[in-house]
């Protein structure tokens, strides 16, 4: 699917919801590509990208930072606590945020490079075990600690459970960034990010209906 239909899908769901289009950012989810689609996409304007893997944007983007201007790039993938200092060091933005380990070797690299990425905390709306982030009902402290420890924390973030209507979902993440008094709204892919517009995301993770199978 082209970026173009993207764009327009975003643009029609938030004409629907009453929103305007310049209110969601299109996060174009990079990882495992082939690095062709990548600069297809970065020739066509994309600017914003999501990598889950540390490594591999390292290897993938200084080079494309010096070709192409204004890249902004995210962490959206699990992080562990030891790769920290590359992250703050690479990524203008983690959505991942989902522990106190990793909160506190964030404000540790806060301090010394005395800057920080934008934060999201990472939801599990489903309470799923065997996936990351932090409870619903454990949420308002953990927001409470990771501003506690002056590190900016800009929204929330949340996959949903695989199977489900992802729509309640989407509410919920809502309501919790409602009553701590944040803004952006990190939730919707491939599959359901009309629906996740609807329910006010403020940046959408689309990965496959724009660049198609991986590898």
């Amino acid at each position: 699917m082209s970026l173009d239909l993207i764009r327009n899908r975003i643009a029609a769901a938030c004409t629907a919801a009453g929103r305007d289009p310049a209110s969601v950012t299109l996060i174009a989810v990079s990882k495992i590509q082939p690095i062709d689609r990548v600069e297809a996409a970065l020739a066509q304007g994309q600017r914003v990208f999501g990598e889950n893997y540390v490594q591999e944007a390292q290897g993938k983007w200084p080079d494309l930072r010096v070709r192409f201007a204004d890249v902004a790039l995210h962490m959206i993938g699990p992080l562990q606590s030891n790769k920290a200092k590359a992250a703050a060091e690479l990524f203008d933005a983690i959505h991942s945020l989902d522990r106190a380990s990793l909160r506190d070797k964030l404000a540790a690299q806060a301090q010394s490079r005395g800057a920080s990425p934008d934060l999201f905390i990472q939801i599990n709306t489903g309470s799923e075990p065997q996936k990351a982030g932090v409870d619903p009902a454990d949420a308002d402290a953990f927001i409470a600690s990771v501003r506690a420890s002056d590190l900016p924390v800009r929204g929330l973030m949340c996959i949903p459970p695989e199977g489900q209507d992802s729509r309640p979902h989407f509410r919920e993440l809502a309501a919790i960034a409602a009553r701590n008094g944040l803004a952006g709204l990190s939730m919707g892919m491939s599959s359901d990010f009309e629906n996740a517009i609807t329910e006010g995301a403020t940046h959408i993770r689309v990965g496959s209906a724009l660049f198609g199978a991986r590898g």
